[in-house]
């Protein structure tokens, strides 16, 4: 029961990295909630010149929000914070893609969440 607490008590004091393969990485909180909910994205990327945008994204097959950030190269922050407030029900894909200066992408982060409608069983 301790160490639960213990964990419990650290968990949320961790950080995401983007490293070696990965170039940007995304962690939403919470992963289950219920509607209207609010979550927070955390965003790292690499520094590299060729960064020059950052979208960030939670859709469901009802609902869409995106949040687009200009990127100054090897200078942005490699961490980002958004957040994302009254998200109804439903099954998200949150992305954060990271594009170049010619707007390609050049990587892509996923994570899945819910949002349960109130009275949901699961």
């Amino acid at each position: 029961m301790r160490l639960a607490l213990i964990l419990f008590a650290i968990l949320p004091l961790t950080t995401i990295s983007a490293s070696g393969g990965e170039q940007v990485k995304v962690a939403a909180s919470p992963l289950v909630s219920f509607a209207p909910s609010n979550v927070r994205i955390q965003v790292r990327i690499v520094p590299s010149d060729e960064n020059r945008g950052l979208e960030v994204v939670a859709e469901s097959g009802e609902f869409y929000r995106s949040s687009l950030v200009q990127l100054e190269g090897a200078t942005a922050p490699a961490a980002m914070q958004f957040e994302f407030h009254d998200l109804p029900g439903g099954e998200y894909h949150v992305y954060g893609i990271l594009t170049d200066s010619a707007g390609g992408q050049r990587a892509v982060a996923y994570q899945k969440l819910k949002v349960l409608t109130s009275g949901a069983g699961s």
